[in-house]
């Protein structure tokens, strides 16, 4: 058992360490019972449960949240429209942020895929120093997509 100032009190019987709670005023709490014995400590249990919450919330204000980023893209996309979606996948690679890179198809455009993948390869070549590739591309319906991880 477990005091109050944290100093120990040795193995006690269990209506012992309760009568010593209760002359405290505070808590027996079973800290640790798959010990032999169990260990017991006599603690305001409330604050105890107030303060894990407290650090609970801190870590999860460090914590860094991964988002995922959509460019679209066309297969008749012009160079410099291009360029601009790709400095905007590298800039969102850079916040270790996830993109998710979707080249569209309409109508005709299903009969030339292989300009479509000719887009999405010189992508992935135009982003190797920024991004790992986490999904590869893949033409599902009308839609080639793949998925960009930042190194």
């Amino acid at each position: 058992m477990i005091g109050p100032e944290g100093n120990q009190l040795g193995i006690v019987p269990i209506e012992k360490a309760r009568q010593i709670a209760n002359q405290c005023e505070l808590d027996l709490v079973e800290v640790a019972p798959q010990a032999n014995p169990p260990v017991c400590r006599v603690m305001d249990f409330s604050k105890f449960k107030y303060d894990q919450e407290k650090k609970e919330r801190e870590a999860k204000k460090h914590q860094k949240q991964i988002r995922l980023k959509e460019i679209r893209l066309k297969p008749n996309i012009d160079d410099h429209d291009y360029q601009i979606k790709l400095k905007q996948a590298i800039g969102f690679l850079k916040k270790k942020d996830k993109v998710k890179v979707s080249l569209f198809f309409r109508g005709r455009q299903m009969e030339h895929v292989e300009l479509g993948r000719k887009l999405i390869d010189r992508f992935i070549v135009d982003t190797q120093s920024d991004a790992q590739i986490e999904k590869e591309p893949l033409l599902e319906g009308k839609v080639i997509s793949l998925v960009l991880a930042p190194k």
